[in-house]
C-alpha cells in the first residue's frame, strides 16, 4: 500500500510500546525467524549481546492499519522530549521546510541537552536568512503549536551530509555546539 512498508513477513510477532507524547503509533519490537542471536553495541565493543527475551528493539515508531499495513512515523532517536512531550524533528525540519519553500536551502533539526526542560531543538539551516522570528510568524498564521518550534536556528555555510548523501546527524550535532 503505498505510502507504506507493506505487512510483517509470517511468523514475525511486533509489539507496538507506548512511547509518552507520541500519539500515533508506537515503538515497534519484533519477535522472529529474522532476529539475530546477538547485536554488537557501543557499550560493550566485540561482545555479541542477545535481545531482551528473543525481542529487538527496533527503535522505529510505526503504526499499523487495520489491514496489517505499516508505516514508519520516524525514530526514537529523532525526537526530542521536551517538558515531557515528544516532539518529533522530522516535524521541526517540515515546518522550516514549508516556512522556506525553496528547494534550494537544506534544514536539519537536532536535540540537545536543556538543564530546564530536558532538551531544546536546535535547527540549523545554510539559509542564509533562515530566522527563528520567521519560523514563529509561520507557525502562528498555520496553526502549528509553539512546541514544534526550534529553541534555536543556526545558519552555516552547509550542511554535513554522509556518503550516500544523507544528512550527518551525528556531525551535525557538534556544528549546533560550535556555533
Amino acid at each position: 500500500r503505498r505510502g507504506t512498508v507493506g505487512r510483517f513477513l509470517p511468523r514475525i510477532k511486533y509489539e507496538l510500546e507506548n512511547v509518552p507524547g507520541i500519539t500515533k503509533g508506537g515503538r515497534l519490537v519484533i519477535q522472529g525467524p529474522n532476529v539475530m542471536l546477538g547485536y554488537l553495541s557501543e557499550d560493550k565493543p566485540g561482545i555479541i549481546q542477545p535481545p531482551l527475551d528473543g525481542r529487538y528493539d527496533t527503535g522505529d515508531i510505526v503504526s499499523v492499519d487495520e489491514e496489517g499495513f505499516v508505516t514508519i512515523e520516524g525514530r526514537v532517536k529523532r525526537f526530542a522530549k521536551i517538558a515531557g512531550e515528544m516532539v518529533s524533528l522530522a516535524a521541526v525540519e517540515e515546518l522550516a521546510n514549508s516556512a522556506w519553500p525553496t528547494n534550494q536551502y537544506t534544514n536539519a533539526a537536532v536535540s540537545i541537552a536543556d538543564p530546564r526542560k530536558g532538551e531544546q531543538i536546535v535547527l540549523l539551516t545554510d539559509n542564509p536568512t533562515g530566522q527563528r522570528s520567521a519560523l514563529a510568524a509561520y507557525a502562528k498564521t498555520n496553526g502549528i503549536p509553539e512546541l514544534f518550534l526550534p529553541k534555536d536556528v543556526k545558519v552555516v555555510e552547509e550542511i554535513p551530509v554522509l556518503g550516500t548523501g544523507k544528512i550527518d546527524y551525528v556531525a551535525l550535532i557538534s556544528v549546533a555546539f560550535a556555533t
